[in-house]
């Protein structure tokens, strides 16, 4: 299905063309001005420059050669040389119907060839409970998921699962000191218990008092090292209790994910990249890739010239490579966070071959991956464009700091839904919203406004920017806010239900007030918004279109009696358009990952 703005940039394109002009020059977009055009093209300005000759005369001959296009009702020259456009109302009723009629893709496009996806996003751990710090990651993570789906992409969610390294070692220990680790610490083949030792609280609690032990006590830190060196090394006693500390802790994590409405189809961690370490070394080595540097072993990724400012201990400053050299083993002989993102590619390569994988980590991580990147370029294992760092800003206080507890503390992720859920039933109460369901209903649209509130608010923002975290804005029903857009939802869901109690169907659709000419424009954009946001990775992109037709609908609503319309037709049309408006919005809505509810 193509997009009118689309339409008329091909038409734009070809009068161009004819008048000797390159036809690149002839973009069509939304006009400056819509109350003079709904579409404009300024191409003639740079086109006429190119060739020395009069702008607005250039304009002129395009527009005349355009004059005679059916689906326009006008085409002006204005100013200097901009040529705008105005669609007539038979073209919007026949998008609008096209758009009413695409029960899949609500008027948006597939992509023209399909791809394998791996998204990379949330980064739990084992131990670890999840807290604001992986919202950002989760919510973005899981709308671009649905999003590359949407447009035909088969995609894999993969959690990456942090589950390897020195905190597996810790939890053995601890948990090995307090008495609960007995029936895996023998040697041996086992038998071993069945029943994990261990609930979550238990991990919660044990893990940063051994971190923080391991910090003071040199003895204990390496009988967790050596722990961790048999864990990794097979001892079948701790690789039994190590996968009660990953299912207890992805048991927890699943029902937390579950609440943000958040799912993956790999729960790979970093142990399922371990066994492609040794090859990878080995290969790595073979390609003379892997180079010894004080005693390390480094795989060099800056290009010649690539140099940048670094401060020595005695506080000179020297030209240092850009970015610095990936640190693939350590001296002390240890497999290092690059090593196990790199194996991860390497793993991912061999089992499902992904013509892309997308990484949405926090921007603070940008050198980091691109070491990655290089050294994975560098050794075959991708090729330049299949590996994206897609960053993202951070969720901040009022102080412009990243959020934290008014205690100082890093807030766990089920407390702030909890706060938000909280909130939102008293907005719900104050706005007598949910006063004739059931107490169980009531409860479930509660929690779909909070989690709306929640992602909207970051959605809404760029992914690159940082904003501010303040749920009493967030969660009200009114402005640019997720309960604002479910408040829209449910009224255009009861409008449908009063239509159908009055025995009134949606019928053919015909375009005449100007409410109705601008939710026509705006059901139109969609697919511009939707394969913008799939190109640049942003999904703020949806959830601006998806303000601008919740508002689109608003001023129809208010200007176009619908259930009260003059005559039948009308009525059925004016049915069938707040029916398009209703299942764009929702589908807009889903893929940012944001349910709504039947009604209030």
């Amino acid at each position: 299905m193509t997009d009118l703005k689309s339409e008329l940039g091909e038409a734009v394109a070809a009068a161009f063309a004819a008048e000797g002009v390159d036809a690149a020059l002839a973009r069509v977009t939304p006009s400056d001005r819509p109350d003079l055009a709904d579409f404009q093209s300024n191409g003639a300005l740079a086109a006429a420059k190119a060739l020395k000759a009069n702008p607005r005369e250039l304009a002129g001959k395009v527009a005349e050669r355009l004059a005679a296009d059916p689906r326009l009702s006008s085409v002006e020259v204005a100013g200097p040389g901009f040529i705008n456009f105005k669609v007539s109302d038979a073209t919007l009723a026949k998008r609008a119907q096209a758009v009413a009629a695409d029960a899949t893709l609500a008027g948006a496009s597939a992509v023209a060839e399909s791809r394998k996806v791996i998204i990379d996003y949330a980064g739990p751990n084992v131990a670890k409970p999840m807290h604001v710090g992986h919202l950002r990651s989760s919510i973005i993570g899981e709308s671009l998921k649905r999003l590359f789906r949407l447009r035909g992409d088969t995609v894999w969610g993969d959690a990456h699962f942090g589950d390897w390294g020195f905190q597996m070692g810790l939890l053995i220990v601890a948990v090995g000191d307090e008495g609960k680790a007995d029936g895996f610490l023998v040697e041996g083949e086992g038998p071993f218990p069945a029943e994990s030792p261990v609930s979550l609280d238990d991990l919660e609690r044990l893990y940063p008092a051994a971190a923080s032990t391991a910090k003071e006590d040199p003895a204990y830190r390496d009988r967790a090292r050596k722990a961790t060196a048999e864990l990794q090394g097979g001892r079948p006693g701790y690789r039994a209790l190590w996968k009660h500390f990953v299912a207890v802790s992805r048991s927890a994590l699943e029902r937390e994910f579950g609440a943000l409405d958040v799912t993956f189809d790999l729960w790979n961690g970093e142990s399922d990249a371990d066994p492609r370490m040794v090859g990878m070394i080995a290969d790595l080595t073979a390609k003379g890739l892997l180079v010894e540097d004080d005693g390390a072993q480094v795989v060099h990724v800056a290009r010649p010239g690539e140099t940048r400012k670094k401060k020595l201990a005695d506080g000179s400053v020297i030209e240092a490579p850009s970015p610095p050299p990936l640190l693939v083993v350590s001296s002390e002989g240890s497999a290092m966070y690059g090593t196990t993102d790199l194996a991860t590619i390497v793993d991912r390569r061999e089992t499902l071959d992904p013509d892309l994988m997308l990484y949405v980590v926090d921007e603070r991580q940008a050198e980091h991956f691109e070491q990655v990147y290089r050294a994975a370029y560098l050794a075959g294992y991708a090729k330049p464009g299949e590996l994206e760092h897609l960053g993202f800003g951070t969720m901040n206080g009022t102080d412009g700091k990243p959020f934290k507890t008014r205690a100082g503390g890093v807030l766990k992720l089920h407390d702030l839904i909890t706060q938000a859920t909280d909130k939102a039933r008293d907005r719900l109460h104050e706005a007598n919203l949910g006063a004739d369901v059931d107490p169980a209903e009531f409860e479930a649209i509660a929690h779909k406004v909070a989690i709306a509130a929640l992602k909207f608010a970051d959605l809404s923002n760029s992914r690159t920017t940082s904003y501010i975290f303040d749920l009493d804005r967030f969660m009200s029903f009114e402005g640019k806010t997720g309960p604002y857009l479910l408040y829209q939802v449910v009224r255009i869901r009861s409008l449908l239900r009063r239509g159908a109690e009055q025995g009134a169907t949606p019928g053919p659709i015909a375009v005449v007030e100007p409410a109705e000419r601008d939710l026509v424009l705006t059901l139109d954009a969609f697919d511009q918004a939707i394969s913008d946001a799939y190109d640049k990775r942003m999904p703020h992109l949806i959830a601006e279109h998806a303000y601008r037709l919740a508002q689109a609908f608003s001023k129809f609503y208010a200007a176009c009696p619908v259930l009260v319309a003059p005559d039948e037709a009308t009525r059925g049309s004016r049915l069938a358009l707040s029916k398009a408006a209703l299942d764009q919005l929702v589908l807009a809505l889903g893929v940012l990952g944001i349910a709504t509810p039947e009604r209030m």
